[in-house]
């Protein structure tokens, strides 16, 4: 009996890495979530962790497929990291479904463990939350009242009470009705939800896709060249301009990793970016991997460029990646996996939200999958951005599916938030998301694109920027503090009431 549960925790969590793209089945997590509820109902906490475990890497060993592109033991290794929260998870699934009320409860129990693996450890990996299936859904609209852990709880909620509809069907066909009009319900009044931010000031952003010289991990190919695609993409825009075939720009965003080399220790780099910064005559903001501070560290820096006063302010990456842009443990590690000897310094932290004055607006700059962080966007909302820019260099992961599962994170974003997100990226995809979500223009990938477009800025607040993380911590600590009160009853699961 364990076994067959065990493969339909496998098709659960199947069911689950469907709904997030490049695929966007959307309905699918719902789905997961109910087969894996009733899986765990009646079993022992053990086999429950079990069936979460499975689960688990059957949501991310395809979820995280791109991770591939660095190694197979690294895609293993993360899926399996990931999927212990979801066996944690599922250890205490059957206390809550003791308690009456469950699907509430095991809802709440989807967030606690997405809020823990989203911050442990080394500042956690948010990839794969529930929340980021659903940017093509209904649900998203609840983004702007209480955030991702919001859209994450309406989404499972919908999961738990079809759930506990086909627990009734057979003996309480009323009761199963009204719970399967429950859930439909749940969606359906995500449509009723307002979403956007109304009127604001309009401005012209060009955002400039220079294109790799490379594929996979090789992607920066020659010294300087993908500096020089990028230079060049901005002087065929200042032509272009000066033609009348395009609008001329308030402000032009370079992406992350855009200069190659740091213009501040490399004059030709220097001039090169200069150059390029005079001939459009709007500040840039440029992407540059910076030397130091010191020998030993390198900084993922985004720079406001000037055409009249060069070089202003900066914005340093504040959460570098782990194993990726600085290694943990060096000292023990760097003797034992040679692949990190590719990564000889590590990026420093920077320790303030990136919020930059850039031509006529106040941006809020985001490097690469900060975008999955809540509290890292809400900072620069909170400090005055009235629009959100994501510098992204993807071009390891061109045609893997990364790029898509983060452009969902920035429609996410932009709901939440209120704002519109500009998505810069290397090789693509480069975007524009509206403040409902919706994406008003994107680039391919793997090419050279420059996309202008008029877009709104926007102040004020909505609901999910003043709640902050309140929604979150009151869902997971409802879960938990349920879940330990099932644990304290004797007998079967129990109906749900």
């Amino acid at each position: 009996m364990l076994g067959v549960r065990v493969a339909g925790a496998a098709l659960s969590g199947a069911l689950v890495a469907v709904a997030f793209p490049p695929y966007d089945v959307w309905p699918l997590a719902p789905v997961g979530v109910a087969l894996l509820a009733l899986l765990c109902r009646g079993v022992r906490a053990r086999h429950a962790a079990v069936l979460g475990l499975v689960h688990g890497l059957a949501t991310f060993l395809p979820l995280v497929s791109w991770m591939t592109v660095i190694g197979p033991d690294a895609w293993v290794l993360l899926s399996l990291l990931e999927a212990s929260f979801l066996a944690l998870m599922g250890a205490v699934l059957p206390a809550a479904l003791r308690v009456p009320g469950w699907p509430v409860w095991v809802a709440c129990l989807w967030v606690a463990q997405e809020a823990a693996r989203s911050r442990l450890p080394f500042g956690g990996f948010p990839w794969g939350r529930l929340a980021f299936a659903e940017t093509a859904a209904p649900f998203t609209a609840y983004a702007g009242w209480g955030g991702a852990p919001l859209v994450t709880f309406v989404t499972a909620l919908a999961g738990t009470l079809l759930g506990a509809a086909v627990l009734h069907v057979r003996t309480a066909r009323r009761s199963a009705a009204l719970l399967m009009v429950a859930a439909l319900s749940v969606p359906a009044a995500g449509l009723a939800v307002p979403t956007g931010a109304g009127e604001g000031r309009r401005v012209t952003v060009a955002l400039v896709q220079g294109g790799v010289p490379g594929q996979g991990m090789d992607f920066l190919g020659e010294r300087e060249q993908v500096l020089r695609n990028h230079v060049e993409a901005t002087s065929r825009l200042a032509e272009d301009v000066r033609a009348g075939r395009v609008d001329a720009p308030d402000l032009v965003i370079w992406p992350e990793n855009a200069s190659d080399i740091d213009p501040f220790t490399d004059p030709a780099a220097r001039r090169l970016v200069d150059g390029a910064v005079r001939d459009i005559g709007v500040p840039v903001l440029v992407g540059a991997v910076l030397d130091g501070p010191g020998p030993d560290y390198v900084s993922n820096t985004g720079i406001v460029w000037d055409p009249s006063t060069g070089p202003g302010d900066r914005y340093v990456k504040r959460h570098p990646v782990p194993f990726g842009e600085y290694i943990p443990f060096r000292d023990q590690l760097s003797g034992l996996v040679e692949r990190l000897d590719q990564i000889p310094r590590d990026f420093f932290a920077g320790d303030e939200p990136g919020n930059l004055s850039v031509g006529p607006t106040e941006v809020g700059d985001v490097i690469c999958f900060e975008i999955a962080y809540d509290g890292l966007v809400r900072d620069v909302v909170a400090d005055g951005a009235d629009v959100i820019v994501v510098q992204t260099n993807n071009a390891t992961y061109n045609g893997t599916g990364q790029p898509q599962q983060q452009l969902a994170m920035s429609r996410l974003r932009a709901v939440e938030h209120g704002r519109t997100v500009l998505v810069a990226a290397t090789s693509g995809i480069s975007a524009v998301v509206a403040p409902d979500g919706s994406v008003v223009a994107r680039t391919p990938e793997r090419a050279a694109r420059t996309l202008v477009v008029d877009v709104t800025l926007h102040e004020g607040t909505t609901v999910a920027d003043r709640l902050a993380d309140g929604p979150e911590w009151l869902l997971a600590a409802a879960g938990l503090v349920v879940a330990g009160l099932g644990a304290r009853r004797r007998g079967p699961v129990g109906e749900p009431s």
